[in-house]
């Protein structure tokens, strides 16, 4: 019996997903890959985040966006997977708003964060 859990994400692009995942310290791997479950259960993903105990943090695509899976049940511990999914959402957006921001010519000046734990950009274009 499976015990995977799927979490719904609006992250579409696997590059700043990587680079949310280390952001917070976890090592991450690309290709067709598999995370493992309770006694030994399987599932493909395309990325997998080293989490803890053997049992792994997977990703997969469904349609456009990146679902989160994992053993939430037997597997996963000491991670909460409602607060893992908001601070990888948080470190996506940064990596994917500094991505469009360079595109378009700007270069970051400083970056600050609020007690809150916002983030404050100050940034330059030249025309």
């Amino acid at each position: 019996m499976s015990h995977f859990t799927q979490v719904q994400t609006r992250m579409v692009d696997a590059d700043y997903l990587m680079a949310a995942c280390r952001d917070l310290g976890y090592q991450c791997d690309r290709g067709q890959l598999e995370i493992r479950g309770y006694q030994g259960a399987r599932m493909a993903v395309e990325i997998r985040m080293r989490a803890n105990a053997g049992f792994d943090i997977g990703f997969r695509k469904q349609g456009d966006c990146y679902d989160m899976v994992a053993d939430w049940w037997w597997g996963i511990r000491g991670i909460n997977k409602e607060a893992l999914l908001g601070q990888l959402t948080q470190r996506y957006a940064y990596h994917a708003t500094r991505a469009q921001l360079a595109q378009q010519g700007f270069d970051l000046i400083s970056e600050t964060r609020e007690s809150d734990g916002r983030l404050h950009l100050v940034l330059r274009r030249f025309a």
